[in-house]
């Protein structure tokens, strides 16, 4: 009997729809690449969980990553609850737990500086505050810095962007008050490849390298799509071995999108098809409730067995059922006409997707299911009228 689970199929489980549903296959595909750079490097890579934080699979993560990275308490208690204490004492080297924010709460600070291992400060104002906390806790301090080197056109997702709030300029750097800082963290990339990250780090050269060998690590951050086809993995791990060998500093990636980049799907079914000008199917899948991003980046999303328009025979715009009037997924072209009760599978839907979801307009949050690495399908959650009413007082 063959699998119920085959993407390049079009086979998926018949579960209630909207679903997302992550292969295991494809994931562990991923951490195998990200594995590689970091046995070819030494570096260490951990889990940005601001992307990605599906922990049924952190199991499986934990096998080949270093930890875990948080942007606040609640993250940094999932990474530690479900990887780092969970998973641990299974394996030779203990995982991490990273966490960097824009601001701390002083009421959260306690418990943050009890489960972190490494906590990363945007400021020097930030720094003075918690430091004497972080330090007698036992944990390893970091700054934040910006660079001030745009390589990318998305300036709501760039940190080096003029009048950003994200890390500490040249101009601001306070080198009297590093006493007890024992790394600096980056982050300015957003989904890119390896030349991006080296015009960075000739910038992080330029504007903090006299810092640069008193630290005992460097963070390069996010946004390296390193399981991307074309990223440049050969440049990537010859950048991390000259950082290392010339500063003698242990080099930390946090990716998210890499690691479950084109992992993920979700599955959508036809409720309605209404003609204004143009077909239009009403999915019970949102781009504002379920896909943010693609009204946000924006971007379109992939959908199995489409084109864009007018390259296959039927044309059709893609929406939401929300009261919305943007609730639009995109436009797309199909060889057969649609039909109420069709299902539609969108690619690539792992990632700033369960960690955006919203339940605007009462619509339900999709189900979350993992397709096993033997083709069988599991569901792990599903959510319905108390998850939304807990939320609202």
């Amino acid at each position: 009997m063959p699998p119920v689970f085959q993407a390049d199929t079009g086979a998926f489980p018949a579960f209630k729809t909207p679903y997302y549903i992550v292969d295991e296959t494809l994931l562990q595909k991923n951490l195998e690449i990200l594995k590689s750079v970091m046995d070819r490097t030494g570096c260490k890579t951990l889990l940005a969980q601001k992307a990605f934080s599906m922990y049924a699979l952190y199991p499986l993560i934990g096998q080949y990553l270093s930890g875990t990275a948080a942007s606040g308490l609640h993250e940094a208690k999932l990474g530690f609850e479900e990887m780092v204490r969970a998973h641990s004492n299974q394996l030779n080297t203990p995982l991490e737990n990273h966490v960097f924010s824009a601001a701390y709460r002083e009421d959260e600070f306690d418990e943050i500086a009890h489960i972190c291992d490494h906590i990363i400060f945007n400021s020097f104002s930030q720094l003075e505050k918690y430091k004497a906390a972080a330090l007698s806790a036992g944990k390893k301090i970091g700054l934040r810095i910006n660079p001030e080197c745009s390589t990318q056109g998305h300036a709501v997702y760039d940190p080096c962007a003029k009048g950003s709030r994200l890390g500490v300029t040249r101009a601001n750097f306070r080198e009297d008050l590093l006493s007890g800082v024992s790394g600096l963290h980056f982050h300015t990339l957003c989904e890119q490849n390896a030349d991006a990250l080296i015009k960075t780090l000739t910038a992080v050269e330029e504007k903090f390298g006299q810092y640069l060998p008193q630290m005992e690590w460097v963070n390069f951050g996010g946004g390296h799509h390193i399981t991307r086809e074309d990223y440049d993995v050969d440049a990537l791990i010859r950048t991390i071995n000259i950082f290392k060998a010339k500063y003698r500093a242990e080099v930390y990636l946090e990716p998210g999108e890499a690691v479950a980049l084109n992992t993920g799907f979700l599955v959508s079914t036809v409720l309605d098809i209404v003609d204004n000008g143009i077909k239009i199917a009403i999915l019970d899948a949102s781009a504002a409730c379920h896909m943010p991003d693609v009204l946000e980046m924006p971007y379109r999303p992939l959908v199995l067995g489409s084109g864009f328009p007018n390259t296959k025979k039927y044309n059709y715009r893609l929406t939401g059922p929300t009261c919305l009037a943007g609730d639009i997924i995109g436009d797309y072209s199909f060889d057969q006409p649609l039909s109420v009760g069709d299902r539609l599978i969108f690619s690539d839907m792992a990632i700033y997707s369960m960690v955006k979801n919203n339940t605007f307009n009462g619509i339900n949050l999709p189900a979350i299911a993992i397709a096993k690495a033997d083709g069988s399908p599991e569901l792990v959650k599903s959510f319905g009228y108390e998850d939304f009413k807990r939320r609202l007082s």
